[in-house]
């Protein structure tokens, strides 16, 4: 059984609220979103963001504050969002960037959101 929001329950909408928002904020700071909720065999990625020389794959959590939020990214899904991001570089060349990091993006429940550049990298 999986752990994932069905579509029609509000963690999954509350999940979609906040990918929205944050692609708003992104696009707000110059990033040029090159993919939402990307499916790959490895896994989804929430947002896919670029600016000239970076790439950034971004995971969106929310929960009721920003700690809880920021807490919320397990070391399995960084897992599975490293290999995401293999399989979507492979499949999408045209994404390269002299410069890739992984981003976490957190909102609380009055929607607030903080961006945490380079939240993890390959040898975490």
């Amino acid at each position: 059984m999986s752990s994932r929001p069905r579509p029609n329950s509000n963690a999954y909408v509350r999940g979609i609220d906040a990918e929205t928002a944050a692609c708003l904020v992104l696009v707000r700071h110059g990033w040029t979103v090159l993919a939402r909720r990307l499916r790959t065999e490895a896994g989804e990625i929430d947002i896919i963001a670029a600016q000239p020389d970076l790439l950034a794959i971004i995971e969106v959590k929310a929960r009721r504050t920003l700690a809880d939020a920021a807490l919320a990214l397990s070391h399995r899904q960084r897992a599975r969002l490293i290999a995401a991001a293999d399989i979507a570089l492979a499949e999408h060349p045209e994404w390269a960037r002299e410069g890739m990091r992984f981003d976490l993006m957190v909102v609380d429940a009055n929607g607030v959101i903080r961006r945490i550049a380079d939240a993890f990298r390959l040898e975490n």
